[in-house]
């Protein structure tokens, strides 16, 4: 087994071809055909069914595929850390943000990293807190946003933000920031609910039934993208933290009220991983994100939220290098 029948795999895999991956990989089809096949008698196993609209994994190369892409790239990290230009700390850096802070984050941490530190390459992945915990775990991002979490057995956890919930609804609800909103006002209409097991459900869940509230779910959703939509065609009114509703109310395309009786409140933290080595250039991304989010809340477009954090408090948690 080498790099390069690791590359073809991987290649194969992303583009469902031997063709296309050939050329991406710069080398003759047979060539690429000859090193899946000696993987696959290596392994023992076949890794693609093959038909004549393409390259499907069977499930041992669905394994093989995201452990040999673990590899590449951290090999990739390691040519980086070791041959960046004089003075400039290189490297890749994945990066997990919730989808609800997206808009407020993402770009400021992009321009801080760019501007600042030209030899990271950054990468982005969005999603719920439940599948950004799951893919620190895995191995798949070095650091991320999470929600109401404390430390784990796998991950340091620093406390950032604060924020509470809001109802949300059409323009013509007339729902105002200056006008809080009771969890029951909201049971009384229709409502588009985060899917059931999703954190942010959890929440809204354990806060109805402390102030005895029932719901009249029409539909529920594990997208919050969907959940607004869903919301201006008038389906109903739903429950979002602030962050995720900055944009829409601004634009006027939703109305906006905090939630009361009982207020809810969730706490964005950053999770790092408690062991292994600490590239640099995760630790300037680190410290660049927690800058990031402050600077959101302290230019006060974040709706109620509040600073908990301090860039500098990240230290503590960092694993020590050997």
């Amino acid at each position: 087994m080498d790099l390069k029948q690791l590359k073809a795999l991987v290649t194969v895999a992303e583009v469902g071809s031997v063709t296309r991956a050939a050329e991406l990989l710069h080398l003759v089809q047979p060539a690429v055909t000859r090193q899946i096949r000696t993987l696959e008698h290596e392994l023992g196993v076949e890794l693609f069914e093959r038909s004549h609209t393409g390259m499907r994994l069977t499930d041992a190369g669905a394994v093989m595929v995201e452990r040999a892409g673990r590899a590449l790239r951290e090999l990739g990290r390691a040519r980086a850390e070791i041959t960046p230009p004089p003075g400039v700390v290189g490297g890749v850096v994945t990066v997990g943000l919730l989808e609800s802070a997206v808009d407020l984050i993402a770009g400021r941490l992009t321009a801080a990293v760019l501007s600042s530190h030209p030899g990271i390459e950054l990468r982005i992945l969005t999603a719920y807190s439940g599948h950004l915990q799951r893919w620190m775990d895995d191995g798949d991002l070095d650091l991320s946003l999470l929600y109401n979490l404390s430390d784990s057995p796998s991950l340091n956890v620093a406390p950032l933000v604060s924020e509470q919930l809001w109802a949300v609804a059409t323009m013509d609800a007339g729902l105002s920031a200056d006008r809080p909103v009771a969890l029951a006002e909201v049971a009384a209409h229709p409502v588009v609910m985060p899917s059931a097991g999703h954190a942010l459900r959890v929440l809204i869940d354990a806060a109805a039934a402390k102030a005895d509230v029932v719901f009249d779910i029409g539909v529920q959703t594990n997208s919050m993208h969907l959940q607004k939509l869903l919301v201006i065609d008038g389906h109903g009114w739903t429950i979002l933290p602030a962050s995720g509703i900055v944009a829409d109310v601004a634009e006027g395309r939703l109305s906006a009220a905090p939630l009361r009786q009982p207020e809810i409140r969730r706490s964005i933290v950053l999770g790092m991983s408690r062991t292994g080595r600490m590239p640099a250039a995760v630790d300037i991304v680190a410290q660049e994100l927690a800058r990031s989010m402050r600077a959101a809340v302290t230019a006060g477009g974040w709706l109620s939220a509040q600073w908990h954090g301090d860039p500098e408090a990240i230290e503590p948690m960092r694993p020590r290098r050997p």
